[in-house]
Order: C-alpha cells, then sequence, then structure tokens
C-alpha cells in the first residue's frame, strides 16, 4: 500500500516543536515575534532555498518582502483574531498550500463565522460572483443570479483581491475563488480589509442595478445555509457506498481519521465484486480534505487498493524517486519521533514493516549529511513496484469526481487514480500543491499559532509545482455544484 513515506506518515504525523508561552495579551507584539519566528524557521529550515529552481521562486520572492508587508500591518492588530489573520495572510503569501499559519487553540467552525452580513451569500460561477442564496425575509436584497460587478465605487475584481486574496485563501487558483467567494460580502471580522460594503452593483438580466447593502444578523444556522448553498459540503456520513442510476456510487468526501474508516473499509470488502462489474462505478471525492494520522495518502491508496487490489494497483503507483531533503538538525528530530510513534503503533509495526525501513534510512541520511556538512541530501525512495502484468479487476468504466476542496492526501490518491486504466477525472479544477511536502508543524512563540510547511522537495513529481487536476474535455462540471440532483444527472451522462 505505501507508495513513499508521506502515504504513511504524512501531515499529521508532526511534531509540535518550540512551544513557547504567551505572557501577556499584547497582540501587536506578539504578532511580531510570531511573525519573525515564521520567517526565520522558513528561512532556516524550508528545502525551497536550496534546491532553487523555478519551484523555489515564489518562496524566495516571498520571504521577506512578504515579512515587510506584514509587518507593516501589525499596528492594525487588536485581537486574537487579527493576530491569527496576519499570520495567515503572510503564510499565504508563498502560494505554496503546503505553507500555512492556524490557531492553535480551539475555534468555531470558520467556514461558517461572520459578525455581519448583507443576508445572501455570492459564488465563484463560470467567472463571475453570483448571488447564490438569500436568506429568507431579507428585503431589497439582489434576486438569486445577480451578478456582482462593483462594490463601493471599487471594480469588483479589486475589490475581491484586496478582501479575500491571502486572508481567506489564492485567488491565483480557480479553486481558492470557490471556497473564498461566499465571504465577498460578509465582515469576517478581519480589520485589514473592508467588512459589509455599502452600495454594490449587480448585473440583474441585461440590466446593471444599484443595492444598499444592510448589516443582517448573522446566526451559525444562517450562514451555514448560504455556505452550503454555494459550496460543496459533505454530509454527517463522508464514507458510504449507495446506488445511484444503477451503479455503485462510492462517496469519500475526508481523510480524517474519525470519518469511520473501518466501517467503509469493511463496505469496499463486500461490495468489491459489484464495484468491478460492467457497469462501472463512480468515486466521489469532493469535499475530500482532513488528516490522519497514518498519512492522509495511506487512507486514499487503501481505498483504491481494496477495488482493484493491492497488487493491480501498486504497479500503477507513480514513482517516487528524487527526494531533496534539507539537511537539518530540526528535521531529522521530525523524523525520529516518527519512528518512535510507528514503532509504537503494534498495528502499524505489522502493515507496514517497509515503511518502518524507509524512515530509519532517511534517518540514517540526515545523519551522514549533517556530519558531513551538506546542507542537502537526495534519498531516492523505492522504486515503484513492478507491473506484473496483474489483469485489471475493474471491468468497467470508472468517473472520479473531484472539487475545489480536494487537497492533500486527496491529490495523491488522484494521482495514483488517474494513471489507472478506464478511469476519468470529472468535476471542477482542484487546488494546487507544491513539490515541498511532508508537514514540520511548529508552535511559534506566542502559543496562539503553529506554522507548518512542507519539508521535503519531491523534484520529480509527475504532476507539476502547484498544478491542480482540472478536468478535460466534456468532463467539467459547470452548472450548480450544491445541486446534488444536478450533479447526479450529469454523472449519469458521462457513461452513456
Amino acid at each position: 500500500m505505501s507508495r513513499f513515506l508521506t502515504a504513511a506518515a504524512t501531515a499529521a504525523l508532526v511534531m509540535v516543536v518550540g512551544v513557547g508561552s504567551a505572557i501577556a495579551q499584547d497582540f501587536r507584539s506578539l504578532a511580531s515575534q510570531d511573525l519573525q519566528a515564521a520567517h526565520d524557521e522558513l528561512a532556516a529550515e524550508h528545502p525551497a532555498p536550496v534546491v532553487g529552481g523555478a519551484a523555489a521562486q515564489s518562496f524566495n520572492a516571498w520571504l521577506d518582502t512578504g515579512l515587510q508587508q506584514a509587518m507593516a500591518k501589525v499596528g492594525q492588530v487588536n485581537s486574537g483574531s487579527s493576530h491569527a489573520y496576519l499570520l495567515r495572510y503572510y503564510a499565504a503569501g508563498f502560494r505554496d498550500s503546503n505553507i500555512t499559519a492556524r490557531a492553535s487553540y480551539d475555534t468555531p467552525e470558520t467556514r461558517f463565522f461572520a459578525t455581519n452580513w448583507p443576508g445572501f451569500a455570492t459564488g465563484w460561477r463560470n467567472g463571475e460572483y453570483v448571488v447564490t442564496y438569500v436568506q429568507p425575509g431579507v428585503r431589497n436584497t439582489p434576486p438569486l443570479g445577480a451578478v456582482a460587478t462593483e462594490c463601493n465605487l471599487t471594480p469588483i475584481e479589486e475589490y475581491a483581491r484586496s478582501k479575500l486574496d491571502l486572508w481567506e485563501g489564492d485567488l491565483n487558483s480557480e479553486a481558492g475563488r470557490v471556497t473564498t467567494a461566499p465571504y465577498l460580502l460578509w465582515n469576517r471580522n478581519n480589520p485589514f480589509v473592508n467588512g459589509l460594503p455599502s452600495i454594490c452593483k449587480f448585473r440583474v438580466g441585461r440590466r446593471e442595478r444599484e443595492f444598499e447593502l444592510k448589516p443582517q444578523p448573522a446566526t451559525p444556522a444562517n450562514l451555514e445555509a448560504a455556505y452550503r448553498a454555494t459550496v460543496y459540503t459533505a454530509g454527517a456520513t463522508p464514507l458510504s457506498i449507495e446506488t445511484v442510476n444503477g451503479r455503485p456510487w462510492v462517496n469519500v468526501h475526508s481523510f480524517s481519521d474519525d470519518a469511520g474508516w473501518d466501517a467503509f473499509n469493511a463496505q469496499l470488502a463486500e461490495q468489491a465484486a459489484a464495484l468491478r462489474g460492467p457497469q462501472g462505478f463512480v468515486l466521489d471525492l469532493r469535499g475530500a480534505a482532513g488528516s490522519s494520522n497514518l498519512g492522509s495518502s495511506a487512507r486514499g491508496y487503501g481505498a483504491v487498493n481494496r477495488i482493484w487490489t493491492p497488487e493491480f494497483a501498486q504497479s500503477k503507483q507513480p514513482s517516487g524517486q528524487d527526494f531533496t531533503y534539507r539537511a537539518s538538525p530540526k528535521t531529522r528530530e521530525w523524523y525520529n519521533v516518527v519512528i518512535g510513534r510507528m514503532q509504537q503503533d503494534a498495528r502499524f509495526v505489522y502493515e507496514s514493516p517497509q515503511v518502518i525501513e524507509q524512515t530509519q534510512a532517511i534517518l540514517a541520511g540526515f545523519d551522514a549529511a549533517i556530519a558531513a556538512g551538506q546542507t542537502t541530501f537526495n534519498l531516492p525512495a523505492p522504486a515503484s513496484a513492478t507491473d506484473t502484468g496483474a489483469a485489471n479487476p475493474v471491468q468497467g468504466p470508472v468517473v472520479v469526481l473531484v472539487d475545489a476542496s480536494c487537497g492533500g492526501g486527496c491529490l495523491d490518491t488522484v494521482d495514483l487514480l488517474s494513471r489507472l486504466p478506464n478511469v476519468r477525472i470529472a468535476g471542477s479544477p482542484t487546488p494546487p500543491d507544491s513539490i515541498f511536502i511532508e508537514q514540520t508543524v511548529s508552535r511559534l512563540p506566542s502559543n496562539y499559532a503553529d506554522l507548518s510547511y512542507g519539508h521535503k522537495a519531491w523534484t520529480s513529481r509527475e504532476r507539476g509545482n502547484n498544478q491542480p487536476f482540472t478536468p478535460g474535455q466534456g468532463l467539467a462540471y459547470t452548472g450548480n455544484p450544491t445541486d446534488e440532483a444536478a450533479v447526479r444527472t450529469w454523472v449519469a451522462t458521462l457513461f452513456q
């Protein structure tokens, strides 16, 4: 099942290091301290500066410039929320989804949060911001389908960039546009940007009309309803198998440990024969985010192995060669801790002894490089399994549905699925991710935030740096992503 180390010990098998303590609630000084610490750790530990090449350009260009821009905004920090926003801004400026800064404490469901809003939401639809939801009872709002063109005398693209880009997500990617669009007109308690605009223009039919936006009470229930009407959001049961239009529909909407994998994997084993039938099936990976203590990639690979058999699936796995490591004592300690966790997990020792061997080899590579005074070293991963000529057990066509939330381990899984015969990737563009993978997580000095970044470079990855999966011609869904009946009707046409 193991593709390379990240398939069994990635993002969530992390070590929190450098725990500091917040000695005062002076958020300005805490923000300055955390920004400088994040800059210094990335400069010292991230592989981009020593790997070089095109993949490192955005990192190198933002490391110092971004720090200066963020430090210039510290005077506006006056709360835990503003502290979190400014750190997010700096981390997002690298344009690398594997570099993040998140609050270290429990927070409410942030997708459904605003201090006030205009009573409606917008979505990113075919290159425009379109009204997707209007709260019942709110009057004098633009109608569903109206297209935003201007707010506060600012063209909507410029307004969106200032309001959303880096603060809420990456507007350089299609996926970032989709997931941040509901917040275009909401007040999210970010002091660095405008909250609720006062006047916006919308194109309604062929006419452009001006609307005065009035703040409405923002309840979690109303905001959740608005978000779910705009961006596909998985329900309470993320893992399941059902029958839709006469063929199996396999739902994998989360890679989190608590999603119910034992029961789901048992379902896959029980229904493997049906999934392999000539009618084909759908593998639905929309919204498939979440982390796993044994690696979200391993969760996806495990599902693929159970459907296609390990012998067939492993022979099609992408090559995992040419990893570059920065010879850092801190990252070396990360691997030391990882090995300890693996060896303490009896089930992991039984199922994945080869992964422990790979990790021990990496640790030895760190020791040798550090002793020799090297800044980097390369350690090729084991070659992909030899194709033994095993027959494809899946007889029918397979449609894999992806969307703007299929990131991390979901992308690794799609890397494999795209190599299997009779598989088509459909839906909407995924997020991009960089070649800098396998997360280190460090607690920043304030103790209020964690910095996360990829600590090795997969320089030979077949999917390019920051390249998403974009469904090809005839496989792109352009309708309402939250209209499940419409999505399923459209998917049925792909089997005709």
